[in-house]
């Protein structure tokens, strides 16, 4: 299997559509379940945002610096393309109907049983109570396993800030769940 490095570097010198392909296809799961939560469930406009992330690392992989840190790279592009979308539907004054039936059948399974699916559905909700900077710093730390340093790269926070964002965050999702019946050595994301 190839590495990262070496598909991106086959993409850079060669133009290698193969490569890139490959490269999505190993990150693509990651990127969309991030934006996923960043938009409280809605699939459509996740996979729109994940579409929209890969044309731009396509356009932009000869700017890639650290090749080490193409999943970081990738969270920050989708991170960005999220808050421009987010500020357009906010200039055009467009407001989102949040009808529980509707945000229930967006939820998708992550895990094979009923009890995973209520689970992460229950995460949603909360996750939703976050602020916009909350969510995105506890979703890249607790469901992508990304360090303090990275969320800072990705998200162009300074790394208190980030700390900041991920103690209340987690305090948020903390005091939620355990107000609607999960113990809390039970929950886990």
């Amino acid at each position: 299997m190839l590495t990262d490095i070496a598909l991106i570097s086959q993409v850079v010198t060669l133009g290698s559509e193969r490569a890139f392909s490959l490269l999505v296809e190993r990150h693509q799961e990651a990127v969309r379940r991030f934006l996923l939560r960043l938009t409280s469930g809605d699939a459509m406009r996740a996979d729109d945002l994940a579409q929209e992330t890969f044309i731009r690392a396509w356009q932009g992989l000869r700017s890639l610096r650290r090749l080490s840190g193409f999943q970081t790279w990738l969270f920050s592009i989708a991170y960005n393309i999220f808050i421009d979308d987010e500020r357009r539907a906010q200039a055009s004054a467009t407001t989102r109907e949040s009808d529980s039936d509707a945000t229930t059948n967006e939820v998708r399974a992550y895990g094979p049983d009923a009890d995973t699916v209520l689970i992460n559905h229950d995460i949603d909700l909360a996750l939703q109570r976050l602020s916009e900077a909350e969510r995105t710093c506890v979703v890249l730390q607790c469901i992508e396993g990304q360090s303090i340093r990275d969320i800072s790269r990705i998200t162009g926070m300074n790394e208190n800030t980030v700390k900041s964002h991920l103690l209340r965050g987690k305090k948020t999702l903390a005091d939620f769940l355990l107000h609607n019946g999960y113990d809390r050595t039970a929950t886990t994301m």
